[in-house]
């Protein structure tokens, strides 16, 4: 959908533990995609989500690491990776390695460490973008997020924490087109009454942000939602997040790590996206703008 009130934007992705889809792949054949398809179908402990999530991030670059550079790179130590390769089916690390260099570029991708430590989080958040964009060649799981949104009344939306702002953002965009959106910004003992209410007001589906450090909180209201029988959907930072295991529909876009808090550009557009998908399964969106920007203009919202 194209018009006013700053929606814009289209495509997704989905991903694993107990979701649809390939975890973020988007179905193209980009080392990030045969990485995860290579991850998937396996039990992985959080250290190895851990690194299963690092190796995506530098899906090009991982086959010519070494395991004590793989475990650097993940916050890990060495025999964690070791194990993490037999966990996969590999008699060891340099046999999974092997594998890597079967499946990935001839050539690792140019070095972006060139720069201060500002550049290199600004050319991080590139990066992630741009893997971002390659999971959107495939459009099907965020129209599917879209409608599931667009249909429930009422809607939703959770973040708590670092996610926060995500959550404030996509429900503030929301309840420009959508009938009733609510926002899960606070945790505490009230959380599951709002869900509850949510449900008993007719609710089937629930948007959640899901961000590092990830609250035990999240994860047991996520888990609590579905048990009340709604259709939880899930922006987080990897599909071997934490939420995954709670999450029927996992849309992945990761956040950059080189500064002393995370940045959370490519959720922040993920969410955009959303909010697009969400108004094509709108059919009275683009007039409910319409009528939005009109009466911003007789109150004098705005000065531009």
């Amino acid at each position: 959908m194209n018009g006013t009130g700053g929606t814009s934007g289209a495509g997704g992705t989905s991903g694993t533990g107990g979701t649809s889809g390939t975890g973020g792949t988007g179905g193209t054949d980009s080392p990030a995609a045969r990485l995860q398809a290579l991850f998937e179908g396996h039990r992985l402990t959080p250290t190895q989500r851990r690194i299963a999530h690092s190796m995506v991030r530098r899906a090009s670059d991982v086959p010519f690491l070494s395991s004590v550079e793989l475990a650097e790179l993940a916050g890990v130590s060495q025999p964690s990776v070791t194990r993490f390769a037999v966990a996969l089916g590999f008699d060891g690390y340099p046999a999974l390695r092997r594998h890597l260099r079967e499946v990935a570029p001839a050539e690792p991708v140019a070095d972006t460490g060139a720069g201060n430590e500002y550049q290199q989080a600004v050319a991080a958040e590139i990066e992630n973008l741009r893997h971002l964009a390659e999971v959107l060649a495939d459009p099907g799981p965020v129209r599917e997020a879209g409608r599931l949104l667009a249909g429930s009344r009422p809607l939703p939306v959770l973040g708590l924490r670092a996610a926060a702002a995500q959550a404030h953002g996509f429900a503030y965009f929301a309840a420009k087109v959508h009938p009733d959106v609510r926002l899960l910004g606070e945790g505490g003992t009230m959380l599951r009454d709002r869900i509850d209410a949510a449900v008993r007001a007719g609710a089937d589906t629930l948007l959640c942000f899901a961000l590092p450090r990830h609250p035990r909180e999240v994860v047991e209201a996520l888990a609590h939602a579905k048990e009340a029988g709604l259709t939880v959907v899930t922006v987080a930072d990897s599909a071997f997040a934490p939420v995954a295991k709670v999450s029927d529909l996992l849309l992945p876009a990761a956040v950059g790590t080189g500064l002393a808090f995370d940045t959370a550009c490519a959720p922040m557009l993920l969410g955009r996206v959303l909010l697009e998908a969400m108004c094509d399964d709108l059919p009275d969106a683009q007039a409910r703008l319409e009528e939005f920007d009109a009466k911003a203009v007789a109150r004098g919202l705005f000065v531009d």
